[in-house]
């Protein structure tokens, strides 16, 4: 998925929205924001500030790379079909294709366990 994603931004293929941000939630751990900018502002409609502005928003709010469930829903949206195949369970997994800097995982983990703990508030 991401190198398709990634071939689509080198060729200026409007890969939408939720394409480009799949792409940088994933892509900020793998490539300089300059890199990662560079790429987005060749997309339609897509300057420098809007690719900019994106992979602030993503790298201050500290987005953890969306699961598949989560591009699928965005897909629907949208006509780039990001995950090329979504009949195969594998296709868009991320956290399955990549390895991500430990702290993705402890970000996840932490949020897993704060949903946990409130919903065991919420039964007392």
């Amino acid at each position: 998925m991401m190198v398709r994603l990634l071939d689509a931004l080198e060729c200026a293929e409007d890969i939408g929205h939720y394409g480009r941000l799949t792409f940088t939630m994933v892509a900020r751990f793998f490539m300089s924001e300059d890199q990662l900018v560079q790429l987005l502002a060749k997309q339609p409609e897509q300057g420098e500030t809007d690719a900019t502005a994106l992979v602030m928003q993503a790298t201050t709010h500290d987005y953890s790379p969306p699961t598949r469930e989560r591009i699928l829903t965005w897909q629907r949206e949208q006509a780039y079909q990001i995950i090329p195949d979504p009949n195969d369970p594998n296709s868009g997994n991320v956290y399955k294709e990549l390895r991500f800097p430990d702290e993705v995982y402890e970000h996840i983990g932490g949020y897993y366990e704060e949903q946990t703990e409130a919903e065991e508030q919420r039964k007392d």
